[in-house]
């Protein structure tokens, strides 16, 4: 796990301290939302990784909710987004580190027509087709209940993961894993995945027979699991649950699964559609931190973290937007 003081060093990379939320992090001054990313320096890996060390990257988005092509003319962000140009993006920044995995952290229907005709279908051939690796569940996900989901994952060649939404006995249950490892440059990284709690949000109907459990339990569980039996040297979480920095008496969400677990290098956040300009610091029990990042919705940007690992430990973290309004990438 890296330490506050190891990740704003490495952060820094001739960029300028930005705050946000109480927690510093520092990236490129380009990271900031009011200034464009222009290409080639989209794929430009954020980290020099030093002898002996292996430069991973993760790539992420959440709350994509069916936008397959450029948001329309009356959108606020009109022309931006669309999965042809997040799979040229994606396609940059493997070849420029073959140590890429691509995550997202749920809500990948309803809010197009291609949800509405096709039921999925689309949606996650396209994501098949950018190469995604691993992905979580959002409430929407659910909205035609599990029996559609069931049948858009036929679709999908990729893992999905959920450790606190407990699917035994459901038609999902052989496609949905608490965790998933994979291993890339030596590197062992376990990816586990949180929900939303559906009751309140979507018609009883939708999740039955989906049992809700609580995720900082589930969230410890699955850690210890990951960096015991499973041997990683990284922890990612894919989070639905949402990222309140000053939550209410009753959200649960990425800082407060952070500040109470042990053990998460990063949470893919996803949920409350929080266009952040950088990722954010929590402190764990322990007094390591947790990197968070969420980027908004629609695929209008892309996250990208990037870890040094040396000897099983990570080194260092460096995180900014891709943003896919660059015309290069039409």
């Amino acid at each position: 796990m890296i330490t506050r003081r190891k990740f704003l060093n490495a952060s820094t990379l001739g960029g300028a301290g930005l705050a946000l939320g109480g927690h510093k992090a520092l990236l490129h001054a380009e990271a900031k939302v009011s200034t464009p990313i222009r290409s080639p320096e989209l794929n430009v890996p954020l980290l020099e990784p030093r002898a002996g060390e292996t430069l991973v990257t993760i790539l992420h988005t959440n709350d994509t909710h069916s936008q397959i092509d450029p948001l329309p003319a009356n959108d606020p962000y009109a022309g931006r987004g669309g999965v042809a140009r997040r799979a040229t993006l994606v396609k940059r920044v493997r070849a420029a580190n073959p140590y890429t995995l691509l995550v997202d952290a749920g809500d990948v229907f309803q809010g197009t027509p291609y949800f509405n005709l096709y039921r999925g279908e689309v949606e996650y051939r396209a994501m098949s087709g950018i190469g995604y690796d691993v992905v979580t569940l959002g409430n929407h996900d659910f909205d035609n209940g599990v029996e559609a989901l069931a049948a858009a994952m036929k679709f999908a060649r990729f893992d999905f993961v959920s450790a606190n939404y407990d699917v035994r006995g459901t038609v999902i249950e052989p496609r949905v894993k608490p965790y998933v490892v994979r291993e890339i440059g030596g590197v062992r990284v376990g990816i586990f995945g949180l929900g939303i709690m559906l009751a309140g949000l979507n018609p009883p109907n939708t999740f039955k027979g989906i049992r809700y459990l609580d995720p900082v339990s589930a969230a410890r569980d699955s850690v210890r699991l990951l960096r015991e039996r499973e041997k990683c040297s990284m922890v990612v979480c894919l989070s639905h649950l949402g990222y309140y920095p000053e939550p209410k008496a009753n959200d649960v969400g990425d800082s407060q699964v952070a500040a109470q677990v042990n053990g998460i290098d990063f949470i893919a956040s996803g949920h409350t559609h929080t266009f952040m300009e950088q990722p954010a610091l929590v402190r764990q029990p322990s007094g390591r931190e947790t990197v968070i990042f969420q980027v908004g919705k629609s695929g209008i940007y892309l996250g990208r973290v990037d870890f040094t690992v040396r000897d099983q430990r990570v080194t260092a973290v460096a995180g900014r937007l891709l943003d896919l309004r660059d015309g290069s990438l039409a």
